[in-house]
């Protein structure tokens, strides 16, 4: 058989390649080697630092790329992930590249009978856009992998030097809370151009590609402060319910709206898999009543929802100054902790313990992390504590706080990254840190990064979130 042509054409392709393959019936039970028919770089149209290799080929179980500078030594290049052959077809993301270069691309096509390697394909990366923010980041000893956050009109991905490696665009802006997912995907919650309408979450792939939207069942609105995606579809979800109460008795209107946070486990197919609803536990009086007299009453203010390790929920309420463990499956209040009906007792640590909270977080047995923005109202700072539930007592283990001392009335978040270290955004004082078991800054962004709502380190562009804690 002749050898087979093929010129790829999609969107933008930059490079194509002519390979060879040849087609034969093989008897029953032989290894065939794959074979690669053809394949082509793609331009990826939300980021000029990455690319997508196309690849046909037979008798194949998956591929990597193998790339590097066009000027580099062989011995230099990278490798991809490997992406499985579906169909006779894969796309691979190559992520992370250097803006206005030339990079040199092969394809490993891997199968039963061994793995062949494709010819050259030649790639030069776009410019940066002009407003993409920039940054520098320095540290004696920073984790490895990557720091994600929202900035404006982006999302982006940040390497150890400050370096952008990963971003997308966002027409109406990328909203304030840029996450990673244990399913290896990112969220968001951009802006609806409506002011009015619903804004929901988007869920991303690696290469920026909007894959689904996600929002609350039964007309609720979403929160942006947080979601958390399971592998299964199915996703826990913050939602706002409004009610209209006579608050007259507490110096309040007679109509006042007031506005309690929903948790919903939503199934793939939208059905509503759980629901959990302060109107049915909590009282308005839990609220400061200074706070119960104006026309709208932001009586909980849910910021943070995690999952520990006995399956129950971590919800953290910043109007109560409360975090409240609730069953999963029941809906049952088990504790409340902090505020106006806190059941702990606090050990190691002043009174209040924390106030206004952020990103609580059950980062492990008995542990819980979480970023107290005003406990002390001359200095916000990430704290954690053991937790005893039997014994309702709570121990602050570790705080840590920038210097000099931040204060973030607003947003903010910490993250465990395992061994004593600790990840934390001071919100609007514009810090981004990270910390040792012993308190000392090991990675910082240098000067004022802006309002960072949340920070979070990855270990992999290719599969953000996977493998890390949020």
């Amino acid at each position: 058989m002749p050898p087979l042509t093929s010129e790829m054409r999609r969107g933008g392709i930059i490079a194509a390649a002519l390979l060879l393959g040849a087609c034969a019936d093989e008897p029953f039970g032989t290894v065939v080697p794959p074979e690669l028919d053809a394949a082509g770089v793609l331009v990826n149209e939300h980021n000029v630092l990455s690319a997508i290799v196309s690849v046909r080929a037979r008798h194949a179980d998956n591929v990597m790329v193998r790339y590097r500078l066009f000027d580099a030594a062989e011995d230099a290049a990278s490798e991809t992930p490997a992406v499985p052959v579906t169909g006779e077809t894969a796309m691979i993301p190559v992520l992370g590249l250097l803006p206005d270069s030339r990079y040199v691309m092969r394809p490993l096509v891997s199968g039963a009978g061994g793995t062949v390697t494709g010819d050259a394909l030649e790639f030069t990366t776009g410019a940066l856009p002009s407003d993409l923010p920039s940054y520098v980041a320095s540290g004696p000893d920073p984790s490895p992998g990557y720091v994600l956050f929202a900035a404006g009109d982006y999302v982006l991905v940040i390497d150890n030097t400050g370096r952008v490696v990963w971003y997308r665009h966002f027409v109406n802006g990328a909203g304030l809370n840029f996450m990673a997912q244990p399913t290896g995907r990112y969220v968001l919650r951009p802006p609806a151009p409506d002011p009015a309408a619903v804004a929901p979450w988007v869920e991303l792939d690696p290469l920026g590609n909007i894959t689904r939207t996600l929002s609350c069942a039964l007309g609720l609105r979403p929160r942006l402060h947080d979601i958390l995606l399971e592998e299964d579809g199915s996703y826990w979800i913050m939602c706002d319910e409004t009610h209209t109460m006579d608050l007259t008795a507490f110096a309040g209107v007679a109509a006042a709206q007031v506005t309690g946070t929903v948790v919903q486990h939503v199934g793939a197919e939208e059905a509503v898999l759980f629901q959990w609803s302060p109107f049915d536990h909590f009282e308005i009086t839990d609220l400061d009543p200074a706070a119960l007299t104006g026309a709208n009453v932001n009586w909980t203010h849910g910021n943070a929802i995690d999952i520990d390790g006995d399956g129950n929920l971590i919800v953290s309420f910043r109007s109560l100054d409360e975090i409240t463990k609730i069953d999963g499956r029941t809906g049952a209040v088990i504790w409340r902790m902090g505020g106006r009906r806190n059941e702990f007792t606090f050990l190691d640590t002043p009174s209040p313990a924390f106030a206004h909270q952020h990103s609580a977080r059950a980062y492990a047995k008995g542990g819980l992390l979480l970023l107290d923005n005003l406990g002390d109202p001359a200095e916000s700072r990430a704290e954690h504590y053991v937790v005893d539930d039997a014994s309702r007592t709570a121990r602050l283990a570790h705080s840590y706080g920038s210097i000099p001392a931040a204060v973030t009335q607003l947003g903010g978040s910490v993250q465990d990254l395992g061994g004593g270290r600790t990840l934390v955004s001071f919100g609007t004082a514009g810090r981004v840190e990270e910390y040792d078991a012993a308190g000392r800054v090991t990675w910082r962004i240098e000067g004022n990064p802006g309002y960072v709502f949340r920070a979070e380190r990855i270990r992999s562009l290719y599969a953000p979130g996977v493998g890390t804690a949020r």
